[in-house]
């Protein structure tokens, strides 16, 4: 018994060496982590088909991390849900901001094209862009509301001045993908 007693003594006078006096245990809460847990769990709904608690996962992941490039992933996600459960303008406006935070992504312009098409705005999209020539990126999207409109040889011939003018893009390498799918679109009709 005194063995236990002594043993018990012994730590019980350790314990306040483990902690110095003075300090106190922080928990960082880290926005950006969290936000990325919202948007994984918002993925998962869609998954499960829980549309509305997606939506709202991924809202929470935009307001904790408002102007990143992962920032763009989550306004792409929320604007996929609006278009699967029918409201393309509530989509329009998250894909065009998925596009304003990072637009170098393919599928971005792909979705954009899209909505405007279930918009019926393919048409006045593909008259604005005719005329916007001045940031090289605009090809991609004129060439996409091309396809889009049915002229598949001039979309090609659009993406590709665009892929030989910008090689070194991070987009560059996505639009040579779809000018091939084009291309084998057109070569079996």
């Amino acid at each position: 018994m005194k063995k236990f007693l002594s043993v018990a003594f012994i730590l019980l006078m350790a314990i306040p060496a483990f902690a110095s006096p003075g300090t106190i245990v922080t928990y960082t809460i880290d926005p950006e982590k969290n936000a990325y847990d919202h948007n994984n769990k918002g993925i998962m709904y869609v998954e499960e088909k829980c549309y509305y608690a997606a939506i709202q996962e991924f809202k929470m992941a935009i307001s904790l991390n408002p102007k990143t490039q992962a920032t763009a992933v989550y306004f792409n996600n929320l604007g996929k849900v609006y278009m699967t459960i029918g409201y393309p303008e509530l989509a329009l406006d998250c894909f065009e901001n998925a596009l304003t935070q990072y637009s170098l992504n393919f599928e971005y312009y792909q979705n954009l094209v899209d909505c405007y098409d279930k918009l019926g705005k393919t048409q006045e999209k593909l008259n604005f862009y005719r005329q916007k020539t001045k940031n090289p990126v605009s090809k991609v999207m004129l060439g996409l509301l091309e396809e889009q409109a049915g002229d598949k040889k001039k979309a090609v011939i659009i993406l590709d001045e665009f892929a030989h003018s910008e090689p070194d893009l991070i987009i560059t390498p996505a639009v040579k993908k779809h000018i091939q799918q084009l291309v084998d679109e057109i070569n079996q009709i």
